[in-house]
């Protein structure tokens, strides 16, 4: 249906019922002045509300985990140092690539 026959087939509807007198006075003014006043609803705000809320219980399992490791007995823990265990994993390309005598 084209914009122009459904804006005349309104226009006829609406003169065809005429306004009753049960409508207060000023009605659609009041409606009218109530619709800018509807709150639009802020994604941003509803994100960073959610983030906040979700910050207390992610601080509360990494203290129970740090605390968990600091104060596990040493038989649970393995005796290796994670610290060289990583660095020789990210060297052992190098150092088996390039002779010792090599320069840049």
């Amino acid at each position: 249906m084209k914009l122009d026959q459904l804006h005349q087939k309104l226009i006829a509807a609406a003169r065809a019922n005429p306004p009753s007198d049960r409508v207060p006075l000023a009605f659609e003014k009041r409606i009218m002045a109530r619709l800018p006043a509807r709150h639009v609803l802020d994604e941003w705000a509803l994100w960073s509300r959610a983030l906040w809320r979700a910050a207390a219980p992610c601080v509360a399992i990494m203290l129970l985990l740090s605390a968990w490791t600091f104060f596990a007995p040493n038989g649970a823990v393995p005796s290796n140092d994670l610290s060289q265990d990583f660095e020789n994993t990210l060297l052992a390309a190098v150092d088996q690539d390039q002779p010792a005598d090599s320069a840049w």
